[in-house]
């Protein structure tokens, strides 16, 4: 029998592999329902789907290896980046799917979620005032009004697979929908800022810099207490925390 490797797991959701079978268990059988349609949806390489039983999706292996890990330098060549950052922009350019985006949020109900994280970061200790005032400062460039796009809304690196210079797969669409194009690019740029000029290119078109910037504050600042809470380690060289550091 194959070797049971457990490739991320916490309250909400869990992922095994099986030699080439992923099995993704998760609590919430929508995201599972917006995964397998949003793979069916999108214009670029995604995981064949071999078979559902809820809660349980199984899907095939992609060729190739994930483009590089969140606090790992990726050895992936610029060409490799730059091939991701057109694979996005072809996805960002298809028709909205048509299911709301998980992420569609007012701006000023966002900026209140962000405030209210900032206040509990500083009062439970976790992080130092000044490194949240500044994220916060940074962040507020990423609170504007933007156009809905088709938006895979998790773009981690690891969820990229390449072999050599080409993209052979994208993976976890569970927070796909309609959102914002630069969410996506930040998330996959997050603690990879050298690569970010190699995705821009690949990309093809204008970004606004400033507003990516601010996502990888907005998203770290979001994101360091739930991944605590989780078992993650936001602070480990290269993550979140030190995303934050950088801005200071």
């Amino acid at each position: 029998m194959d070797e049971v490797k457990v490739v991320v797991a916490h309250s909400e959701r869990a992922t095994l592999r099986v030699g080439d079978l992923f099995l993704k268990a998760d609590a919430d059988q929508a995201r599972i329902d917006v995964e397998v349609e949003a793979m069916s949806l999108a214009p670029v390489p995604t995981p064949e789907v071999l078979w559902r039983k809820p809660p349980v999706l199984a899907i095939a292996a992609l060729p190739g290896t994930a483009l590089g890990r969140l606090g790992e330098p990726s050895t992936a060549s610029p060409a490799a980046w730059a091939a991701a950052g057109a694979a996005i922009r072809k996805l960002h350019e298809a028709p909205l799917p048509p299911w709301p985006g998980r992420r569609r949020r007012d701006p000023d109900e966002l900026a209140a979620e962000l405030d209210g994280e900032c206040e509990l970061l500083v009062t439970n200790g976790v992080l130092p005032t000044d490194l949240v005032t500044r994220n916060r400062q940074v962040a507020e460039a990423a609170i504007r009004p933007w156009t809905p796009v088709f938006t895979h809304g998790d773009l981690q690196i690891e969820h990229v697979f390449v072999d050599g210079d080409e993209v052979t797969g994208i993976i976890d669409w569970s927070e796909a929908g309609p959102g914002d194009a630069l969410f996506d690019l930040a998330t996959f740029t997050l603690g990879h800022e050298e690569h970010l000029g190699d995705v821009i290119a690949g990309y093809g078109t204008d970004v606004d810099v400033d507003v990516i910037r601010a996502w990888w504050s907005l998203r770290s600042l979001l994101g360091v207490r739930w991944l605590v809470e989780h078992g993650f380690d936001a602070f480990a060289p290269g993550c979140e925390v030190d995303v934050l550091r950088s801005r200071m």
